[in-house]
């Protein structure tokens, strides 16, 4: 279809059905096989919308009224959720979402991989209450009016919509950042201009230790000067009970990663600390940990399921981060090997590991695809693989070293349907069987949606 005869033009006004929703949440509607995406529709809708932009092969619509609903369609709870980027579905029933993470898998392991006869299952959800779900909360900080003002960015923006409270934040950390917020307007604090590249306080962070009732405070400065830096400390700890820790991160650089390279503590611990199941982890305040604990223990426990431990078995963990899966499959391995590329990382899992008198986990920096065929070569032969790669997903080259060193399973934790479904068609064409994959909802209300896939040796297959 060339763009002079697309059956729809920029401003004009329709009826269309909303048949679908993309990855991110939007409705699509089709005028004669054209998509048309819509945020907030639902599948099953009828709307009017207007056109706002056309591309060669698709456009971009708004909503203008809706003429009849869907059914799974309910009221949003968050005042600001029309304008705030963090959620994307909170207009969809949490049993629509359950479903709509579940049908999205199943569409890209078909899309992608090519893989039509592998059972998706049922989306593992929180219950009742999908909320406050959230252990750590980071947020930019602006100015309205001469004072500090806090919240998420606007969609495809980097404007600030002001918010004093988060319902997919706990309470806790809440509550802190308001409290800090108010103690930084206090002393005058300026906030961080990205356009200028001026001002001081760029972002406020609360992580929490949920079963610990532990707090850290982590100010985030454009610079390592903190006027009343001591002021601002002691009424911090003085007004925050669960406080453990308070510590400076100084992020110099022009841009949007939040974190900069220095880190420093201003009062308390280093860490914090909080369990998944059993497990104990020490927190800092730049380490990588799930934000969901309820659900990530959900998520580790499919994993040790799929990887089917007798306590025999020899194990890798490729992209271990700090150690999370890797200390729940050695409660049940014989030995477990955790490789990590980012050396920080690396020395958190062994910490993790001691702190949990673990001494079956082994832990080594660098890339998983030169580390895993040198354990090959000093004789190790993993029975189980464990991935949890970042979302661009697996490295080719570690996914051939899996196809030569032939486990009898892989157990693939994936943040990304979609190169998930990639990597799966080359473990198929390499000699794995894909049995399953089961969907868990670590982030409701938002379109993102983790996997565990249970794959299995092809020889392993038929000798069953």
């Amino acid at each position: 279809m060339t763009k002079a005869n697309v059956p729809v033009s920029k401003n004009e006004i329709i009826d269309v059905e909303f048949v679908d929703l993309t990855h991110d949440g939007a409705g699509v509607a089709k005028v004669d096989g054209f998509p048309l995406f819509v945020p907030n529709g639902l599948p099953g809708e009828k709307a009017k919308i207007k056109v706002v932009n056309v591309k060669k092969g698709y456009g971009f619509g708004r909503l203008m009224e809706l003429t009849e609903e869907s059914g799974q369609r309910v009221d949003p709870p968050c005042p600001i959720y029309k304008w705030c980027g963090g959620c994307q579905l909170q207009h969809l029933s949490y049993e629509g979402q359950l479903e709509f993470k579940r049908k999205q898998v199943e569409d890209v392991l078909q899309r992608i991989g090519k893989l039509e006869n592998v059972p998706v299952l049922p989306t593992l959800g929180m219950g009742d209450e999908p909320w406050r779900y959230r252990n750590k909360a980071q947020v930019p900080v602006g100015e309205r009016e001469g004072q500090l003002i806090t919240g998420f960015y606007q969609k495809r923006s980097h404007e600030i919509v002001e918010m004093d409270s988060c319902i997919i934040t706990g309470d806790t950390a809440d509550e802190a950042i308001q409290a800090v917020k108010d103690i930084l307007n206090k002393y005058g604090i300026s906030p961080y201009e990205e356009k200028r590249h001026k001002g001081i306080i760029r972002h406020i962070i609360a992580r929490y230790g949920k079963t610990t009732n532990e707090l850290m405070i982590v100010l985030v400065t454009n610079g390592k000067d903190l006027l009343n830096r001591k002021k601002i400390v002691d009424d911090i700890v003085s007004t925050i009970p669960q406080i453990k820790s308070v510590v400076q991160n100084i992020n110099t650089r022009r841009t949007n990663v939040i974190f900069g390279d220095e880190t420093k503590v201003l009062w308390g611990s280093e860490y914090i600390y909080d369990y998944i199941g059993d497990i104990k982890f020490a927190i800092s305040a730049r380490s990588f940990y799930q934000i969901n604990p309820e659900q990530t223990k959900v998520l580790y426990d499919q994993a040790l399921k799929y990887a089917d431990l007798t306590g025999d078995e020899t194990v890798i963990d490729a992209y271990c981060g700090i150690g999370t899966i890797s200390l729940f499959l050695a409660q049940k391995a014989k030995k477990v090997y955790g490789v990590e590329i980012v050396p920080e990382a690396i020395e958190d899992a062994r910490r993790n590991a001691e702190l949990n008198g673990l001494d079956n986990a082994e832990f080594a920096v660098g890339e998983s695809e030169v580390v895993i065929p040198g354990l090959k070569e000093q004789g190790i032969t993993p029975d189980v693989i464990v991935v949890d790669p970042p979302r661009k997903g697996c490295d080719e080259a570690l996914l051939q070293t899996i196809i030569e060193m032939k486990p009898k399973r892989v157990v693939y934790v994936s943040c990304n349907p979609s190169t998930l479904a990639r990597d799966l068609r080359i473990l198929e064409d390499g000699g794995f069987k894909t049995v399953e994959v089961q969907p868990v909802d670590m982030f409701p209300q938002t379109t993102h949606v983790e996997c565990v896939a249970q794959i299995i040796l092809k020889e392993e297959a038929g000798s069953r």
